[in-house]
Formats: C-alpha cells, sequence, structure tokens
C-alpha cells in the first residue's frame, strides 16, 4: 500500500512564503515524476508544478517566478516552495506521484489527501 502525506498549508498573508512538504510511503520501488496540484472553490484542478525524476521541472504560467518544486528521491519527498503569495493562490493543494510497487511494475497516479492554503490580503 502506497500513500501520500502532505504537510506545510495554513493562513499567510499576500506576499509571504510557505512551503508544503509531501512524503511518498508504503512499498515504494521507484518514483518517476512527482508534482503538485490545486483547486479552488467551483474550479477545476489544476496542475501547478512538476518535477521529473531526472528533477526538469515545468511550472503554470501563473506561478513561474514565484513557485519552486523541488524533490529529495533518497527521502520520497517532494516540496513546493511558494513565495510572493497572492490571494489567486488560495486553493487546495495536493500532491502527486508516479509510483512503482515492484520492479517491472506500472507507474500508478497516487494523490495526497490535499492541504489547504489561503492567503489573505
Amino acid at each position: 500500500q502506497v500513500q501520500l502525506v502532505e504537510f506545510g498549508g495554513g493562513l499567510v498573508q499576500a506576499g509571504g512564503s510557505l512551503r508544503l512538504s509531501c512524503a511518498a510511503s508504503g512499498n515504494i520501488f521507484s518514483i518517476n515524476a512527482m508534482g503538485w496540484y490545486r483547486q479552488a472553490p467551483g474550479k477545476q484542478r489544476e496542475l501547478v508544478a512538476s518535477i521529473a525524476s531526472g528533477s526538469s521541472t515545468n511550472y503554470a504560467d501563473s506561478v513561474k517566478g514565484r513557485f519552486t518544486i523541488s524533490r529529495d528521491n533518497a527521502k520520497n519527498m517532494v516540496y513546493l516552495r511558494m513565495n510572493s503569495l497572492k490571494p489567486e493562490d488560495t486553493a487546495v493543494y495536493y500532491c502527486n506521484a508516479q509510483i512503482a510497487r515492484y520492479s517491472g511494475d506500472y507507474y500508478s497516479e497516487y494523490w495526497g489527501q490535499g492541504t489547504q492554503v489561503t492567503v489573505s490580503e
């Protein structure tokens, strides 16, 4: 069984910073891509940032220059550093990872439970 656990959400003022963390645990053989998504009320879930196994990154245009995604393969963790936060960043943020449980296994998508980020004026 594989699970993702997220930490770091909370309330922050506009212009502030926050770091989200996500730890994958359980029967893990290999992790391919990892990423962060977010969903605001009444809106679809959208990709915020992703990071490949080789650490190449991709960001949504709305967060480029402000957010930084990183990973620690030894710890099976992925992070999202959020700077210069804006009220429009308010959403539930979800951790995502493509995980193989054993040699030869295909990569399946796993999701964290979500963590609330609220940015006040």
